[in-house]
């Protein structure tokens, strides 16, 4: 057999279910490698198609000679890295996947993949990834029954289980908590009715709303990044609102809005703070003394009754503990807020999340006739083994790898899985691990 060498870059929690896929094919000869081996060499096991290799992304002849001759590389390291990668991917003429947005630096090297034949296949994670895929199989469906799409709705979120779902937040941590919080600073874009909404960047929680997802009933909805891009990228012209959202559980965005008027969404650095507490922090926001009841006082900033919702949300996350903060590497009151969030929002074992994804697509055909579209995802994780966030991440992008590997591909350049080519078989295949969205369609 033709052995394919692949190189996963990254063996954090999220790259599991992706290492394992690959380990089972037996075309492939998988090399994993991560600044802690040890990282690799657990989720590898003894298995021998299976490669673990220490590896300092920021070395790049190091880096250089650990792809030197595979077919394609999987990155699931921060996005940071990827542009840095792929121009070592074009220097050895390999191919790439990474899960994550396509950057500007990343598209200025279209033109240099297409010249050496090489795919460069991003956005291949959950969101962005499935949503893309799914949302394109059900928009080139009905352009081939002549159908105009005239609204666009696409939301996504990961989240704890209804079950799991035990802390007064409404939230628990399957990614960086520095990086939802830092998401929270975003501005935003849509189409609304044929009205362009810009949300300025720090007024994103402002802009939310209440929303019914298929078998989980009601939920919130914030927007998520420029949904207007997606009017030309996915086809939509005749589409009068665009939106892709962000879905939590209601009361989400108004605790986020609270910390940002505190001062906790604030990325200044202040190593005072390593000095100090989180419940000093807290007081330092309010400009309360000492001596001040911090409940009290939290409660007359916000103009809320002392045993408001807001408030023991609040008091439950621990801003008002003394816990010390002199291990935090970098000191700000968002570093801050994001640790609490690692102490206090963690999945306990046995516990599951979800990932939800619902588009909601209304269509014109050719008699007038209209439908609404509503179509759902729920996956959860596994009690004691893979979380739903790891397995919609990773799994595309090795499934898309192995096919980039077998050359079942025709593709060249930048891409995100939009084409027919990519999510036909990507999506066939996530079907066979019981991912996939089911479709509701009614005339209306």
């Amino acid at each position: 057999m033709n052995m394919k060498k692949i190189i996963f870059l990254g063996a954090g929690l999220v790259s599991r279910p992706g290492i394992r896929y690959l380990l089972q094919c037996d075309e492939i000869d998988l090399h994993v490698a991560d600044l802690d081996k040890g990282k690799a060499v657990d989720i590898i096991g003894k298995h021998f198609r299976g490669n673990a290799h220490a590896l300092d992304v920021n070395q790049p002849e190091q880096l250089g000679e650990l792809i030197s001759g595979s077919k394609v590389v999987v990155s699931m390291l921060p996005y940071t890295y990827h542009t840095q990668i792929a121009e070592l991917c074009l220097e050895n003429n390999i191919h790439l996947v990474t899960a994550s947005y396509v950057s500007d630096s990343m598209l200025a090297l279209d033109k240099a993949a297409r010249a050496k034949g090489l795919l460069f296949l991003n956005e291949l994670g959950a969101d962005p990834g499935i949503d893309h895929m799914s949302a394109m199989q059900i928009i080139h469906k009905l352009k081939g029954e002549n159908a105009k799409i005239l609204s666009f709705e696409s939301d996504c979120g990961g989240l704890p289980a209804p079950e799991s779902n035990n802390n007064p937040l409404g939230y628990k941590i399957s990614w960086s908590p520095r990086g939802i919080v830092m998401a929270g600073r975003n501005g935003a874009k849509f189409l609304k009715d044929n009205e362009i909404i810009n949300v300025p960047k720090g007024e994103l929680f402002n802009y939310h709303w209440r929303k019914k997802i298929n078998g989980l009933g009601e939920m919130e909805v914030y927007p998520n990044r420029d949904s207007t891009i997606y009017q030309s990228l996915y086809g939509l012209e005749d589409a009068h609102t665009v939106i892709r959202g962000t879905i939590r559980y209601t009361g989400w965005s108004n605790l986020m809005l609270a910390l940002q008027k505190l001062g906790y969404l604030d990325d200044t650095e202040n190593p005072e703070l390593r000095r100090s507490t989180i419940r000093r922090v807290t007081g330092l926001l309010l400009k309360a003394t000492p001596a001040q009841d911090f409940f009290r006082k939290c409660a007359e900033f916000f103009n809320l009754p002392v045993d408001s919702l807001l408030i023991k949300q609040l008091r439950w996350l621990g801003l008002f503990d003394d816990i010390p903060l002199s291990d935090l590497s970098y000191a700000s009151p968002l570093d801050v807020i994001a640790k609490l969030m690692t102490l206090k929002m963690q999945y306990l074992p046995g516990e599951q999340d979800m990932l939800v994804m619902e588009h909601n697509i209304v269509a014109e055909y050719p008699d007038g006739r209209r439908d609404s579209i509503i179509s759902t995802l729920l996956d959860y994780g596994q009690p004691g083994g893979d979380t739903s966030m790891s397995r919609t991440v990773s799994l595309p992008a090795a499934i898309g790898a192995r096919l980039i590997a077998n050359d079942k591909i025709p593709l060249t350049g930048v891409h995100i899985p939009i084409q027919p080519e990519i999510y036909q078989p990507v999506l066939k295949e996530l079907a066979a691990f019981g991912i996939q969205l089911r479709e509701i369609k009614k005339q209306i």
